[in-house]
């Protein structure tokens, strides 16, 4: 069974357990250490469920209580995942929250793993061992709802969680499919490009021809955590994705767009570089053609501005809509029935 945990980020305090869709309230006490007036008693409510991996995080106090440095607001409720921060009060006490398997006894010296119900294991890609794994144990893949794949060996293939084990061997919930980036951009045999700032990865469900990942080596969650900090970062996200559609064989026959969805289903910041034919098997459903052709796909240059102009990244609350949109042709708007009508008509706007 997996179990959650609250983990002080700058203190030594103790770790504070989250138990399986139960509610924990924390703020100003022993269990914390927080003395600071300024956060209540019972400033934030907590509700885990381990299954999915995530926490709700509901503010409950006055002042506020963030995730990535963006305020949740008073009485409103926010989902916060492995490797995001949660700032109890004014942007102080940080804490993240880790997934983990519980232990069983020991036996013989060895501690025997609790299994109640079927548990999915991380499989990095560069692994060979799989055709040794137990009988049960295969490799698959799954995709994230706006196309990014990630590899797992899996027992039975109804988690969408993943783990890892930690040096101690004990097996950390690394979190849902939607951490899988973090792990990705690890990876010597998807990495394409890297320096000191990024690292650029092929998407592993590719939309089109040509599509990659551009990732800060920065732990930044999404959109809503930039801030005017990071605008040469940005910057140099998008002269990046510029190199790699200048070190393209198709540049001069296809065009490339640059940008970012509005409310990403995957975790860290990413920029993607897609060639605009969309050419692609893994072009599956509206959700996928949306998500690229609508004003769900935002601009890298927009983004750019945004950061210029307000120093913060303003998402429409209505982008989320635009996902169910009808299929319609991003180059003459013609309006189609099924993502196969869809393909056929594209080709008529390939370069001949």
């Amino acid at each position: 069974m997996y179990v959650c945990w609250l983990v002080s980020k700058d203190r030594r305090c103790p770790q504070i357990r989250l138990p399986h869709l139960e509610v924990v309230v924390i703020g100003r006490g022993p269990e914390t250490e927080i003395t600071d007036k300024k956060c209540s008693r019972r400033q934030v409510q907590l509700k885990a469920d381990c299954n999915k991996g995530f926490v709700k995080v509901k503010q409950i106090g006055v002042n506020p209580t963030s995730i990535d440095l963006v305020d949740i607001g008073k009485d409103q409720e926010i989902k916060l995942k492995p490797g995001q921060i949660l700032h109890v009060v004014n942007k102080l006490y940080p804490y993240t929250v880790q997934f983990q398997e519980e232990s069983g006894v020991c036996v013989d010296g060895e501690a025997t793993r609790l299994k109640r119900g079927k548990r999915t294991q991380v499989e990095s890609e560069n692994r060979t061992e799989e055709k040794s794994m137990p009988e049960k144990r295969v490799k698959t893949e799954q995709e994230g709802p706006q196309g990014c794949r990630l590899d797992y060996g899996v027992n039975d293939g109804k988690s969408s969680a993943a783990v890892s084990e930690t040096s101690s061997g004990k097996k950390e919930f690394v979190g849902h499919w939607s951490q899988g980036l973090k792990a990705s951009m690890q990876d010597s045999k998807m990495q394409v490009y890297k320096d000191e700032r990024v690292v650029v990865i092929r998407d592993k469900y590719p939309k089109a021809r040509y599509h990659w990942l551009v990732l800060p080596w920065q732990s930044i969650s999404s959109l809503k955590a930039v801030t005017g900090e990071h605008l040469e970062l940005l910057e140099h996200m998008h002269a990046t994705g510029e190199r790699m559609v200048q070190q393209c064989p198709e540049k001069d026959t296809l065009r490339f767009r640059l940008g970012y969805h509005a409310i990403p289903s995957m975790s860290h910041l990413h920029l993607h570089v897609i060639s605009q034919e969309f050419d692609s098997p893994w072009l599956k459903n509206k959700k996928h053609w949306n998500s690229f052709t609508t004003e769900y796909f935002i601009d890298s240059q927009d983004v750019i501005g945004m950061i210029k102009k307000k120093g913060r990244i303003t998402v429409n609350s209505q982008a989320p809509e635009s996902l169910k949109a009808p299929l319609r042709c991003h180059v003459c708007k013609q309006q189609q029935s099924t993502i196969p009508q869809l393909k056929e008509h594209l080709r008529k706007h390939w370069p001949k």
